[in-house]
């Protein structure tokens, strides 16, 4: 049986270093490449980070009802093609999905008992400090991007599990120890003497949603503030 795996995060927050960080150390986990009508950034190659299409080519494929998932985000389109889940099925692998909220909320419906997960920034300076790092959009897409993330975290409760990324090793860890609890759970798979499993189990529980009510309390402030009339 496979799982799915949803990830979700604003953008900036370092979603996709540790996705690519599982992706490397945990085995039997395949990932859903999305399809965007937006043009490549930088290096970006089709196939590698996006398949790059066009709008009348991605509304054939939401016609077709080729998508899982597919939304509008900024102008354009993106959407995650149902013949991945169909490809891991016959793989024996799990997917792990990089997704925004519109996009979880329909897996969410689509497939059942699929783990959701939550990354969130340490506060809304650090994660205005990344976008401007990254040195990828102007000061308006800046903006623009702070703006939502402000109304995306508010969707925090709809997720199993958040994580704070504030320390990226400590991150990759975590969301390791999520996933591969998931999967002991389902396949009731052990390992006889070694404690791993009971290790495990409970580091992921750390970051359930229940177990990290309070440590969200100052980070859904710093963004409340700041888009609080005279905030800044």
């Amino acid at each position: 049986m496979t799982t799915v795996y949803i990830i979700s995060a604003p953008s900036g927050s370092g979603k996709s270093t540790l996705v690519n960080k599982v992706l490397e150390t945990v085995p039997r986990l395949g990932f859903s490449i999305s399809y965007t009508t937006r043009p490549p950034r930088g290096e970006e190659r089709n196939g590698r980070e996006y398949f790059f299409v066009t709008r009348p080519e991605f509304e054939e494929m939401v016609r077709k009802n080729e998508f899982l998932e597919h939304a509008d985000v900024f102008g354009n389109y993106y959407g995650t093609a149902r013949r991945f889940l169909r490809e891991a099925q016959e793989a024996g692998n799990d997917l792990l999905l990089d997704i925004d909220v519109q996009g979880a909320e329909q897996i969410q419906r689509n497939v059942p008992g699929a783990v959701s997960i939550f990354i969130l920034p340490p506060n809304r300076q650090e994660l205005e400090q990344r976008l401007r790092h990254r040195s990828l959009d102007s000061e308006a897409v800046i903006q623009r991007r702070l703006l939502t993330a402000s109304g995306e975290i508010e969707n925090y409760s709809k997720y199993d599990y958040i994580l704070i990324n504030d320390r990226l090793q400590d991150s990759i860890e975590a969301l390791q120890s999520i996933l591969l609890a998931e999967r002991l759970k389902r396949t009731g798979a052990r390992q006889p003497g070694s404690g791993n499993e009971a290790r495990l189990l409970a580091t992921a529980e750390r970051f359930r949603l229940g177990n990290v009510r309070e440590r969200l309390q100052p980070i859904l402030d710093s963004f409340r503030q700041a888009t609080a009339p005279g905030g800044r």
